[in-house]
């Protein structure tokens, strides 16, 4: 990725509204003893429940066919479960609610191509805008400004297939961001990513939980990712087996293991080091490691 497709501070900012009190905020997702089978017999989602408050950055960890995607695509009607109750935003989940539910939710998947259906970058942040009857003037308004803040306004004109990996995932933020969702479910949307690109939507969407103004679901198996959330549900076997904050996680081996997920390599670095008898006070931000390693310089 060069110089001009880096995000920085600059170019993603001003999302527009105040920062909020997560612990008093209220809920935007409520499931209740949710199962969910695709053949009828074999139950991919196992009575889960758990709620999530508006503002809150939720991960949703596991191991490949713990139930991860199948639970994202029972939070907009992309799939209805079997038994159960589903909440978004204070709409019970059911076929008279879907218009509204989508208006409040939005996702982005893990293979950004999908999710193009225009022929230049413009056309593609427009599309959803077009969904919403919003009129021309506001719908222009929010193609430019959200492509600025994600960076790609000077590719409006481009089509798709000129975009390198980590501008389609930007694209494909902005698109779903310009719609205004009140919540944002990324179903793997790093794992195509480089190193770079990867650490360039991570700190997107710090930016974004340290608004408020969205509520986040990430489903990943990216340690970082993690890391950066609030709070992990952790999946097996179409169940939610813990819910921790990312510190407890890769404190926890045998959690881990279950997950599937390596700890971040600052955490295997700080750890290392005290196998070595170089005792650390804390180790759970890169910089204090960052610090201490250069005591020793």
């Amino acid at each position: 990725m060069g110089r001009q497709e880096q995000c920085n501070r600059k170019q993603v900012k001003d999302f527009a509204s105040e920062p909020i009190d997560r612990m008093q905020a209220p809920s935007v997702l409520k499931l209740k003893d949710v199962s969910f089978s695709y053949d009828g017999q074999t139950e991919n989602i196992r009575s889960v429940s758990f709620t999530v408050n508006q503002g809150q950055w939720v991960s949703i960890a596991g191991s490949n066919g713990s139930g991860k995607s199948t639970l994202s695509r029972l939070l907009n009607g992309l799939l209805f479960p079997n038994e159960g109750y589903v909440e978004v935003a204070g709409l019970e989940l059911v076929p008279e609610h879907l218009a509204a539910i989508r208006r409040k939710i939005g996702m982005v998947f893990q293979n950004p191509d999908n999710q193009f259906v225009g022929s230049t970058v413009e056309e593609d942040i427009a599309f959803g805008l077009e969904g919403l009857r919003m009129s021309r003037k506001e719908m222009w308004e929010r193609i430019h400004r959200y492509a600025e803040q994600f960076g790609v306004g000077h590719l409006l004109s481009k089509h798709p297939s000129e975009l390198s990996g980590g501008q389609k995932q930007r694209v494909a933020l902005a698109s779903v961001l310009a719609m205004e969702p009140e919540i944002v479910v990324l179903d793997e949307a790093s794992s195509m990513l480089d190193e770079q690109a990867r650490g360039d939507l991570i700190r997107i969407l710090k930016q974004m939980h340290e608004q408020g103004r969205y509520t986040i679901l990430s489903i990943t198996h990216d340690a970082d990712e993690i890391k950066a959330s609030e709070r992990v549900l952790v999946m097996r076997a179409g169940e939610v087996i813990a819910d921790v904050s990312p510190s407890e996680l890769f404190a926890d081996k045998e959690l881990m293991s279950q997950s599937s997920l390596e700890a971040p390599f600052s955490q295997k670095l700080a750890e290392e080091l005290k196998s070595r008898g170089l005792m650390l006070e804390r180790s759970g931000h890169e910089r204090e490691l960052v610090n201490f390693l250069w005591s020793f310089n």
